[in-house]
């Protein structure tokens, strides 16, 4: 069964720019980790100022391996030498997680 891990973002309006230049900059650094099976960064457009970071993952045993393995070491990885490393973009985060019981999918995909 598929899990599904969204992790809620808080972020000033002046770093949201900078969030998703980020995120830009990193695209396709999960798509290769086993048992991935989907992403979306998600802009709130109304009723939040919180973005979202949605994954799907094949069970929680292949989330847990990417949070301990090619996550972890992306954000403790360094700047370059003799620079700072940049301060996040976030003010905080909750990861919030599910189980998906049901799902559908257009017809013919």
């Amino acid at each position: 069964m598929s899990v599904v891990k969204i992790n809620v973002l808080t972020v000033p309006a002046e770093q949201r720019e900078t969030l998703e230049k980020r995120f830009a900059s990193r695209a396709h650094a999960v798509e290769n980790s086993d048992g991935f099976e989907w992403f979306e960064l998600l802009r709130p457009v109304e009723g939040t100022d919180n973005y979202l970071v949605y994954t799907r993952w094949r069970d929680e045993e292949s989330f847990q391996a990417w949070m301990e393995g090619p996550m972890k070491a992306a954000h403790q990885g360094g700047a370059a030498e003799g620079q700072e490393r940049p301060r996040p973009a976030a003010s905080g985060s909750t990861l919030w997680s599910f189980e998906v019981v049901q799902q559908a999918a257009p017809k013919g995909a």
